[in-house]
């Protein structure tokens, strides 16, 4: 079994699922008592989110990339950063080490592509919707196409993120709002959902909306295992 090295914390409400989704997937391909081996730096959110707010991206990337080192320094080898809009710094992270940093717009795109879709939403923080770091992944490397949610709903989708879900804070009237924007996405032609925060998919689950939802946590904490667990013995 390889040991990965988790970059959590932003929140923990997602990077908590992420640790059980992996050992909960290792235990279910290994049996028994096993479990996963795993390195996890887990930062103060508050810190990140003031980085994030005043766009200081090149000092959160710098944060991330010896916190990855520092991990592969420990044995780790493979970076799970967990969390969807940190992705963007994603390169940056991968130049600093010398293993694979495994993205999540690739797990997420394999999961869309087995699918069959071609035309996706994406939910996430506004980070992650305005960017090209993520849709432009999605389309240019995947061969999507990729709807974001127009305004007002694209501040609703960020603000319930950051005032609610990474706080804990799980309010129907939220999820009622949510599920009016995925709405609105299929009647522009998405025949998917991408939970494209990794809190969203504590608020809203496949089982809400009548689109195939992707929970990118899931397929990314997924894949991790996947690559865990390559050269394991069945």
């Amino acid at each position: 079994m390889k040991r990965l090295g988790l970059l959590g914390g932003m929140s923990w409400e997602s990077s908590i699922e992420y640790e059980r989704i992996i050992n909960e997937g290792v235990r279910a391909r290994l049996g028994g008592t096993a479990s996963a081996d795993l390195l996890i730096r887990s930062f103060n959110f508050a810190d990140i989110e003031l980085l994030q707010e005043a766009r200081r991206w090149d000092t959160a990337a710098a944060l991330l990339s010896d916190a990855a080192a520092n991990l592969v320094d420990g044995g780790a080898e493979a970076i799970v950063i967990c969390t969807n809009t940190m992705h963007r710094l994603a390169d940056q992270v991968q130049a600093a080490v010398a293993v694979p940093v495994l993205h999540i717009a690739d797990a997420t795109a394999a999961a869309v592509t087995s699918a069959g879709i071609g035309t996706v939403a994406l939910l996430g923080t506004r980070y992650t919707m305005e960017g090209d770091f993520y849709v432009g992944r999605l389309r240019e490397q995947h061969g999507l196409d990729v709807l974001v949610p127009e305004e007002p709903d694209r501040t609703m989708i960020h603000e319930v993120i950051y005032g609610e879900l990474v706080r804990g804070v799980i309010d129907p009237r939220s999820k009622a709002r949510y599920l009016e924007a995925i709405d609105r996405l299929r009647d522009r032609g998405a025949g998917g959902v991408i939970a494209g925060c990794t809190e969203i998919e504590l608020l809203v689950t496949p089982e809400d909306v009548d689109l195939p939802l992707f929970p990118t946590a899931r397929l990314h904490a997924e894949a991790a295992v996947d690559f865990a667990l390559a050269d394991s013995p069945p």
